[in-house]
This record gives C-alpha cells, sequence and structure tokens, in this order.
C-alpha cells in the first residue's frame, strides 16, 4: 500500500527589491553625504536615501541601454520617449532637455525634491521639513481632492499646485477645531458651569 502524496501548490508570492544596500558598509565619504541628505529632506533612515539611489541606477542602466542601440531603432524610440515623459511628468527632467543623455546626468536630489515632504516645506506649508513629514502623517496633506499620508509621495509636476491641507485638518481654515483646542475648550466650559453653580 502506498500512499499518495499531494502536492500543494503555493501561490508564487512577487517581491520585487526596492532598495539595495552599498557595497562598501563603511566608506566615510559616502557616508558623510547620506547623512547630509537625510538632514536635509528630513528623511528616517538610510533605506530611504538606498531606495532612491536604486531607483535612480534603474533608470540610468536603461537609458545606457538604450543609447548603445541605433538611433532609429524602434525599440530606442519608443521606449526612449516613454522614459522621458515619464521623467518630464514628475518634474526630474527638464522639457527642454529631453535626450537620453541628460537622463544619465541626473543626480538623487532631483528626486529628493519632488517628495511630498519636500514640496510640502517649500511651499511654506510647514514650518521645516521634519514638521512636513509629521503633517503628512498626520493626514493634514492632500494632493487635489486625495488625502496622502506618504512623506515619499512623488509629486508630478501637474499636481504640484493642488498640494493644500486636507479639507478635515484644523490647519485649512476650513472651521474644524483639532483633539486639544476641542479639549480645551470643554475644559473651559465646564469651568464656568461650576462658577455659576
Amino acid at each position: 500500500h502506498v500512499a499518495h502524496v499531494v502536492h500543494i501548490k503555493m501561490p508564487k508570492i512577487v517581491c520585487s527589491k526596492t532598495s539595495a544596500s552599498p557595497r562598501r558598509p563603511f566608506e566615510k565619504e559616502r557616508l558623510d553625504q547620506e547623512l547630509k541628505l537625510i538632514g536635509q529632506y528630513g528623511l528616517k533612515n538610510k533605506r530611504e536615501v538606498w531606495r532612491v539611489k536604486y531607483t535612480l541606477a534603474k533608470i540610468r542602466k536603461a537609458a545606457r541601454e538604450l543609447l548603445t542601440l541605433d538611433e532609429k531603432d524602434s525599440r530606442r524610440l519608443f521606449e526612449g520617449n516613454a522614459l522621458l515623459r515619464r521623467l518630464v511628468r514628475i518634474g526630474v527632467l527638464d522639457e527642454s532637455k529631453m535626450k537620453l543623455d541628460y537622463v544619465l546626468a541626473l543626480r538623487v536630489e532631483d528626486f529628493l525634491e519632488r517628495r511630498l515632504q519636500t514640496q510640502v516645506f517649500k511651499l511654506g506649508l510647514a514650518r521645516s521639513i521634519h514638521h512636513a513629514r509629521v503633517l503628512i502623517r498626520q493626514r493634514h496633506i492632500r494632493v487635489r481632492k486625495q488625502l496622502v499620508n506618504v512623506p515619499s509621495y512623488v509629486v508630478r509636476l501637474d499636481s504640484q499646485k493642488h498640494i493644500d491641507f486636507s479639507l478635515k485638518s484644523p490647519f485649512g481654515g476650513s472651521g474644524v477645531i483639532g483633539r486639544t483646542k476641542r479639549r480645551k475648550s470643554k475644559k473651559a466650559d465646564e469651568g464656568e458651569e461650576e462658577e455659576e453653580d
């Protein structure tokens, strides 16, 4: 009597890498540069820098690959234009620089500038870059009609003008009172009632 083994197929989980740790972990120059970026853009940890570096590396690799093809090559024309349009749309590349050569000159800072956190600070909605992160996480910021609570959200050029306080935020001037103010006014009301008694 032979027991039949039943193979259950597990669903394949697709996990694509989002960041890559550096090859040389203790290179002083790189460590200093990363720390400067973290301070300048109010990032949480090194992985946020590595994530942007990884994205940039993939984009540059694609551009380098396309540059090896012939200029009239249909793949280079089609994929190259798509890549350039995408970069222009998120505001990393200038419209006057729509060439693959310019893609290779992109820097990490160009991508960090497009984060929602940086944009909120630059628009003057927050007092500092760190305050901007807190506002976003505490659901005070919307882009168009959508509430966004992800500081690393990449703001497109056409959405840049539509960053504002959310409709339910006490900062938005919508007349909604914040939690602390509500509590204080409640205490004040109770105090007045006691005095009347």
